[in-house]
Order: C-alpha cells, then sequence, then structure tokens
C-alpha cells in the first residue's frame, strides 16, 4: 500500500476497510482479516493496524468476537457510507467547488464527465 505522508498511516488503513466495505468486499457480520493478516497486507507494524481496528470500532463500524476474529458490523455499511458521505460533503467538495471557480469550470461541465464516467463504468461491468 502507498501511504501519503500528509494523514497518519493508521487513518489511510481506516479507509482501507472503508474502501473494502463499500465497494462490498467485505459484508455485514463477514469476518474480515485479522490484525496480523492486514498489518502483512499493507506493509506496516502490528501496532498501526491494531490502532485501525480500534478506531474502527470506536465508530461501530467492526467488532471483535473474542477467540475468532473482526467482524464487520450489522449497518456496518450504512455507518461507513454516513461517515465518508460526511467528509465528502464537508471536505472535499468544497475544495472541488473552489477549484471550479477559480477554473471557471462549470457544473454541467462536471456533470457530463461524472456521467461518462458512470458509463464507462457501467459497461466495462457487463
Amino acid at each position: 500500500m502507498d501511504f501519503d505522508n500528509s494523514k497518519p498511516i493508521y487513518l489511510q488503513i481506516v479507509d482501507f476497510f472503508y474502501e473494502n466495505i463499500l465497494a462490498k468486499r467485505w459484508h455485514e457480520e463477514e469476518r474480515i482479516p485479522s490484525v496480523r493478516e492486514v498489518a502483512v497486507m499493507v506493509e506496516v507494524n502490528p501496532n498501526t493496524a491494531i490502532r485501525a481496528f480500534n478506531y474502527l470500532q470506536e465508530q461501530n463500524v467492526i467488532y471483535n468476537k473474542r477467540g475468532i476474529g473482526y467482524f464487520v458490523s450489522e449497518n456496518g455499511f450504512n455507518k461507513v457510507l454516513d461517515i465518508k458521505k460526511i467528509e465528502f460533503m464537508e471536505v472535499i467538495l468544497p475544495d472541488v467547488f473552489k477549484k471550479m471557480r477559480l477554473l471557471n469550470v462549470q457544473f454541467d461541465e462536471v456533470k457530463n464527465s461524472f456521467d461518462q464516467y458512470v458509463n464507462n463504468i457501467d459497461h466495462e461491468k457487463k
């Protein structure tokens, strides 16, 4: 995994979890990789991985069944969706709007690009 120096590594691991849940690679009530497996997978110290797991548990996105492992929480998908939508609306979009304004990009141009992107993704799935 390539890490961005501007964001703590454990939060980038959290984003990795969010992406897997939103992409439905990991489903609610499904066992997910262990702390050790994640540490090896993303090439970090297990203590960094455990920090990400603890954060996700505090957010009620995952839970631990003692002796069995970690699982995506019931309603974990919707929790992640809410978290990421808020981040998108409050952090990412204001920056996009600023850049659109500076570059004089109109919303219709963005909408057309988005529609084209979705169309391409839909064709790839077929």
